[in-house]
């Protein structure tokens, strides 16, 4: 294994949160594109992934997902962004009581994955909907399935920036290895506008990899071309 391949090895099992169990979340908020670029550019959220859950039509794909939501699932460390901010962000971010003109496909959804979520959801939904100034129509529930989306819908945005993808050929020669990894995550939010290269910069000074990866990484973002 080559040294480019060894740097993102490591940021891709979280290395930089120190070996810390990580947290799961499952949500849909319409479209989900969106949400994993914005939820991929948040300092400790370690990977994202699209798919779909929620339903009971056997293996869902984006052409025929039947009663499944479009739904976004984030692993993060809750010693830096709690599961309670999670849903700030969650429920900040769209509308929850909306219709949806496609069936389940983009309606709001939260599944939960451990009773202590449960309980966290309770507490958060009752300060969003006073926010809100009205209930919040969010369909809750306990986690049981989720199926990953096709590769094209993984860090969508980012792949369509295909000059940023040649440059990262290096550390993902299968674009495959995108979806798991946190500095791809980083990317895919930041090409859609959220967070800045100064925020981005800050935050890759403190991952805790080898200084020489980390020299490498800060220098291919410092002279990506888009």
């Amino acid at each position: 294994m080559g040294f480019q391949q060894k740097t993102i090895k490591k940021i891709e099992e979280g290395l930089y949160q120190n070996g810390r169990p990580l947290e799961l979340a499952t949500f849909g908020m319409g479209c989900f594109w969106g949400p994993e670029a914005r939820f991929g550019s948040i300092p400790g959220v370690v990977r994202t992934r699209v798919g779909f859950a929620g339903g009971t039509f056997p293996s869902p794909t984006y052409r025929s997902m039947g009663d499944h939501t479009e739904t976004v699932q984030i692993e993060f460390d809750p010693l830096m962004i709690s599961y309670a901010e999670v849903l700030r962000e969650f429920w900040q971010n769209h509308y929850p009581n909306r219709d949806n003109y496609k069936g389940r496909q983009y309606i709001s959804l939260l599944h939960y994955h451990t009773e202590q979520q449960r309980r966290t959801i309770d507490v958060i939904k009752e300060e969003m909907e006073l926010q809100l100034g009205e209930l919040i129509e969010t369909e809750i529930s306990p986690f049981s399935q989720f199926t990953p989306a096709e590769e094209r819908h993984q860090k969508y945005y980012l792949k369509r920036y295909p000059k940023a993808l040649e440059q990262t050929a290096e550390l993902y020669p299968n674009p495959a290895l995108l979806t798991d990894s946190t500095f791809a995550a980083r990317l895919n939010g930041f090409v859609k506008g959220f967070g800045t290269k100064a925020g981005m910069l800050e935050e890759m000074a403190q991952w805790n990899i080898d200084e020489q990866e980390k020299a490498y990484l800060i220098d291919l973002f410092s002279k990506m071309k888009w």
